[in-house]
């Protein structure tokens, strides 16, 4: 029991019924996990805005919200949607099964919780799951704006990059949920894969500057991978990296610049302290042969054929 979950992960257990908390509770943290526990939907949904678990474990049967649905919100939150949920409850007919993995979850496991079985799972999830998340890193690194969802518009999972640029835009707030019904809508209306793979469509059909989604096809079981694009081509930051040599930070920083932020603003924008935004900046003054942020915006803005939205 002792090699349930690697020492210093964090197991979140969604469960209204407290023995079945303590039961798991005593039972993980002997392996030196973080155990956090919330005894209803709402509460798991609450945590899970604060702190990203490695692991969650939920209960299907609970009042108010149920695990179903508490699941589908979870995927629907940016900072938790890779994070693997695994079902835990006394239905085993089929259909609590299918809708248990409709819903987002990776797994089912029925009560009583056989804690051997249960160890097997949390370890085989885990590892898809950090492997999973390798992927994404890379795909950052390398500026890529991507996020994979069911056909069904439930988020799987979306690099850094994908968030960033969906938050920076303005369309934060309930950004996943806003990108899961329109991809679901968009989904329901096409033909099969070969119809759509390659397909862009707006995220806003009715604002002309909305960001621009671009279905690339299958990649797995119900995992369709879509590119996030500005509307009218390649996305800004991404222009200005290959246009000045920039790497991927010093791109982002310059684009911000061009719109007018502040260096503190540029900093909570892209999770990165005042100087560090600093030493990125001078960077960009060099390559761009400039001394000041307004020389550097105005050579971004020409480079980008036109103003920039703030």
């Amino acid at each position: 029991m002792n090699d349930m979950v690697p020492e210093g992960d964090i197991v979140l257990v969604v469960d209204d019924s407290p023995e079945a908390l303590g039961f798991l509770t005593n039972a993980m943290e002997a392996s030196g996990v973080t155990v956090l526990v919330a005894r209803s939907g709402e509460a798991a949904l609450g945590v899970a805005d604060k702190v990203t678990p490695d692991i969650i474990l939920m209960d299907a049967v609970m009042p108010g919200l149920d695990g179903f649905e508490t699941c589908r919100r979870l995927k629907s939150m940016a900072r938790v949607a890779h994070v693997p949920v695994i079902f835990m409850t006394g239905l085993t007919e089929t259909e609590h099964v299918v809708h248990a993995l409709e819903s987002g979850g990776v797994d089912y496991l029925t009560k009583p919780i056989n804690i051997d079985e249960l160890s097997a799972r949390i370890r085989v999830h885990l590892a898809n799951a950090r492997s999973a998340q390798s992927a994404r890193v890379a795909l950052d690194a390398a500026g890529r704006h991507l996020m994979a969802t069911a056909q069904n518009g439930v988020v799987h999972w979306s690099t850094p990059q994908a968030t960033r640029l969906l938050n920076a835009r303005g369309e934060a707030g309930d950004v996943a949920a806003a990108v899961s019904a329109r991809i679901a809508d968009w989904m329901s209306a096409q033909s099969g894969l070969r119809a759509i793979a390659g397909e862009s469509f707006a995220l806003d059909p009715d604002d002309a500057a909305s960001l621009q989604l671009v279905c690339l096809g299958a990649i797995g079981p119900d995992e369709y991978l879509f590119r996030l694009v500005l509307s009218g081509g390649e996305n800004p930051d991404e222009i200005l990296r290959q246009h000045f040599g920039l790497t991927l930070r010093e791109s982002e920083v310059l684009l911000w610049i061009a719109r007018g932020k502040s260096n503190r603003d540029i900093g909570e924008i892209l999770g990165l302290s005042p100087r560090t935004v600093n030493k990125h900046l001078e960077q960009v003054y060099a390559k761009l042969g400039v001394e000041n942020r307004a020389s550097a915006a105005i050579k971004a803005t020409h480079v980008l054929h036109s103003p920039l939205d703030g």
